[in-house]
């Protein structure tokens, strides 16, 4: 199913999803205005796909005793593949970075990380992040609160376009 194949159901049933991933299929039916059968079809065929990659529930960190978000701005010395697939590999073994995104420019790298507490952040940073091979920079930027929380894509005209804070 490619994405020139998605018609406005399947836009609907996805927008509807990503807000509300626990919504039944007869409610989810009802709300895209198709009966269930068919519609639990399409979200198996949209999941199939891979439009679909999962569902997950969104814990509260701070209840949970992780009260410090910072984002790790990093530089590496060499930006050739095999340097870039080596430092995603080790992000992808330190639990305390929730997010990984490569950039164009200045920043090679820009990480979420969450820790119960500074200390605890700054541990990682030493020991880990900064001592990582390759890398030349790390600047951080501690988050004071968060704004605003909208996770996955903006689905313009489907009513679906509040985010749940």
């Amino acid at each position: 199913m490619s994405r020139s194949k998605l018609d406005a159901v399947d836009m609907k049933i996805l927008a509807i999803l990503q807000e509300d991933g626990r919504i039944t299929n007869v409610e989810l039916s009802r709300r895209v205005g198709i009966s269930a059968p068919p519609c639990l079809r399409r979200v198996r065929a949209l999941e199939e796909a891979g439009y679909i990659r999962g569902y997950h529930a969104r814990i509260d960190s701070q209840m949970l005793g992780f009260d410090v978000t910072v984002f790790a701005m990093v530089g590496l010395s060499s930006q050739a593949k095999a340097d870039l697939d080596a430092f995603e590999a080790l992000v992808r073994g330190w639990p305390l970075v929730r997010e990984c995104h490569m950039l164009n420019g200045e920043i090679d790298f820009l990480l979420k990380c969450v820790a119960p507490d500074l200390g605890t952040f700054q541990r990682f940073l030493e020991s880990d992040l900064v001592a990582a091979p390759n890398v030349e920079s790390v600047k951080t930027s501690l988050t004071i609160h968060q704004s605003k929380w909208a996770p996955g894509v903006p689905f313009a005209g489907t009513g679906e376009t509040s985010a749940k804070g």
